[in-house]
């Protein structure tokens, strides 16, 4: 009987199928025609049935599905190292976000994802899934690459590289998905960011989104245990029982990280049909923590495996994540048997794919699959020698002993990309030469805004900005009962008063010239004496007066007035000030019409450091030369005339001398 002509014929190689059987073949030989796999099995009895032009003699080397990285952020191999050794917050917030409003286009997510796909591709990876902006560039990237993508379109609540509004990222979300919908490398998905980046609204339209065209959906979830607390304070739910009451779940959900769930989310998981993609080298890195691994498999939730972006790994390695991943789960739960080899491979592959909703296509090596394969050298020094007693020995090779740069030959979809090391389907040297001079830009962006504290301000997303002008003078007063004579003055209307206990923060800087950042948080006091409600806010001023128009009676500028939207740790981080002060005072104030100008009259009790004397202050808001002008005889009016008070009571000091001068 005549031989079936086939395309390629990989043959004497160890066969790892990781099919359902998880069949092996030690002297293995596999058919391909164009994109599929036709046939697998001893060599002898392939190579009676099946020739090609092209054989590839495969001894000494492992042939198994290509791996899948089940998520990643392309592009942001352009920003790897850039920030290391930070929190998560700092990380994202304080050093990505303000870089990528300042960088990311359609042109950096092309290079990003070249730059990706090259390391991938000498990494063993086939398939990935995605997330990030402007992904029909990413797409197209990694199409002409030759690799496997599920590609997620970020929308977020807040402006993105890509969108002024959510409403923008949903639109080009459409549109992206009608365009690539049915390609034969890529598959459109959507992702929402995460819940805390998302409203309800977005999460919901989303998900129809995803169920109208029948897409699969990203999403970050409970990666910190931060998220975990402000999402409970926020929506008194937990996160996976927030997401699956607004109906998420019911779209083909991929949920990145998983770190701080618990068992009852777990089991919400999988009811739902949930896939987690499990990153366990950036959760390291980032301290977010260890996912519940073994608790999830054992309860049937779909786990696979992912890197996460460059900038958070800082590679793209499934070797060293699969490796990681099987440690890690014995580790945490002192158990070695807890996530053996095998499953370990499994995670990156057949399972990988399946969590995808790829698996009838790829992830595993059967006829009528895609030819996405990965050829191995099973013989340097780091793997030898080899043992045949034990059938999954070879399951061990390939997770604790094998590397990336094992890998000498890679097919996505019956097509060669790499051969004996060399790539064939990307310039690998203009790459490199095109990332080193973004690298070159950006590190001139990060050092222009470190050196200049407003600029590192105003980087931050996501605050309202305003300045201010404030004539203002402080006196000490040795009886606080003075406060009266303004109180009960006949030019006097009193319009609110409030109790507050303040404290602040100051963040000073090696260059005076560079300005303060004062972290306040306001707890509002009631008539019991105790907190009701909180208020934080960032100022920044120059220590420098604008003017002083009497003795001590100054004209003051805060170039920066802005809700404080992160905990205080966030800004001492991201600062990193060479020095701090504290201030901790007790505050009655009253506004006041004097004249029918509103001024604010303060009566201070500094805690800490602590003084004996009492302050009181006058301030009034002013927009102009002769308004400045107007409110600072007022000023001096109200001071001597309706309180009494002489011009040596009066004191330039600002608080935060109080303290430098305590010290």
């Amino acid at each position: 009987m005549a031989k079936q002509r086939v395309t390629t014929i990989l043959v004497g190689g160890t066969v790892l199928t990781m099919n359902t059987a998880l069949d092996r073949f030690a002297d293995g030989t596999v058919a391909i025609l164009n994109d599929s796999i036709v046939a697998i099995g001893p060599s002898p009895d392939i190579l009676a049935s099946y020739e090609a032009d092209e054989v590839i003699d495969c001894r000494d080397q492992i042939i198994m599905p290509g791996l899948v990285n089940t998520h990643t952020h392309m592009p942001m191999t352009l920003l790897r190292a850039m920030a290391d050794d930070l929190r998560l917050d700092v990380w994202l917030m304080g050093y990505m976000m303000p870089t990528e409003r300042e960088f990311v286009s359609p042109e950096f997510c092309r290079l990003g994802t070249q730059l990706s796909c090259a390391e991938m591709i000498r990494g063993g990876t086939t398939l990935f899934a995605d997330m990030y902006y402007y992904e029909a560039d990413v797409a197209a990237a990694t199409a002409e690459a030759g690799l496997r993508g599920v590609c997620g379109q970020s929308v977020l609540k807040f402006p993105a590289p890509d969108a002024a509004s959510y409403d923008e990222s949903l639109a080009y979300t459409r549109r992206f998905i009608e365009e690539w919908r049915d390609h034969p490398l890529i598959v459109p998905s959507v992702a929402p960011h995460a819940p805390y980046t998302c409203t309800d609204e977005i999460l919901q339209k989303c998900t129809e989104l995803a169920l109208e065209y029948d897409v699969p959906l990203q999403i970050h979830i409970l990666e910190t245990r931060q998220e975990a607390e402000d999402q409970w304070e926020e929506f008194e739910k937990k996160v996976v029982e927030r997401v699956a009451d607004l109906g998420v779940f019911r779209a083909k959900t991929i949920a990145a990280h998983c770190v701080h769930v618990d068992s009852d989310e777990i089991r919400l998981l999988q009811k739902h049909g949930v896939a987690v993609a499990h990153n366990p080298t950036s959760n390291l890195k980032l301290a977010s923590g260890i996912a519940p691994i073994k608790e999830m498999l054992e309860r049937g939730v779909r786990v696979s495996v992912g890197t996460d972006g460059a900038a958070s790994n800082n590679d793209l390695d499934m070797f060293e994540e699969m490796r990681l991943a099987a440690f890690l789960a014995k580790g945490a739960t002192f158990d070695p048997t807890a996530l053996p080899a095998r499953d370990a491979l499994l995670m990156a592959t057949r399972w990988g794919a399946e969590a995808l909703h790829l698996g009838h296509i790829t992830g595993s090596l059967e006829p009528g699959k895609r030819a996405d394969l990965i050829v191995l050298d099973r013989d340097p020094l780091h793997n030898a020698p080899q043992f045949e007693r034990d059938p999954n020995s070879v399951y061990s090779q390939v997770v604790y002993a094998s590397h990336a740069s094992d890998v000498q030959h890679m097919m996505v979809n019956g097509r060669w990309l790499m051969r004996d090391r060399a790539l064939l389907t990307l310039d690998e040297d203009a790459i490199r030469a095109a990332a080193d001079d973004y690298a070159r830009r950006i590190d001139s962006f990060l050092i222009a805004r470190e050196g200049n504290v407003l600029n590192k301000l105003v980087a931050i997303g996501g605050l309202q900005q305003e300045e201010s002008f404030e004539i203002q003078v402080k006196a000490v007063v040795e009886d606080a009962s003075i406060i009266q004579r303004l109180l009960e003055h006949p030019a006097v209307q009193v319009v609110k008063h409030n109790h507050y206990r303040q404290y602040d923060t100051y963040f000073l800087f090696s260059d005076e010239q560079q300005g303060r950042v004062r972290y306040r948080e306001d707890d509002f006091i009631n008539e019991q004496g105790q907190p009701v409600s909180v208020r934080t806010r960032l100022t920044y001023t120059i220590p420098t007066k604008a003017r002083e128009f009497d003795e001590a009676v100054l004209l003051s500028h805060s170039r920066f007035i802005a809700p404080a939207d992160r905990p205080l740790r966030f800004y001492r981080e991201y600062f990193q000030a060479q020095q701090e002060c504290e201030i901790h005072k007790d505050r009655l104030r009253w506004h006041v019409l004097y004249k029918g100008v509103l001024f604010y009259a303060n009566l201070d009790r500094v805690m800490m450091p602590e003084a004996e004397e009492r302050y009181i202050e006058i301030k009034s808001r002013t927009w102009s030369q002769h308004d400045a002008e107007y409110k600072a005889a007022l000023t001096t009016e109200i001071l001597t005339q309706v309180l009494g008070i002489g011009p040596e009571a009066r004191v330039r000091t600002e608080y935060v001398e109080l303290c430098l001068n305590a010290r």
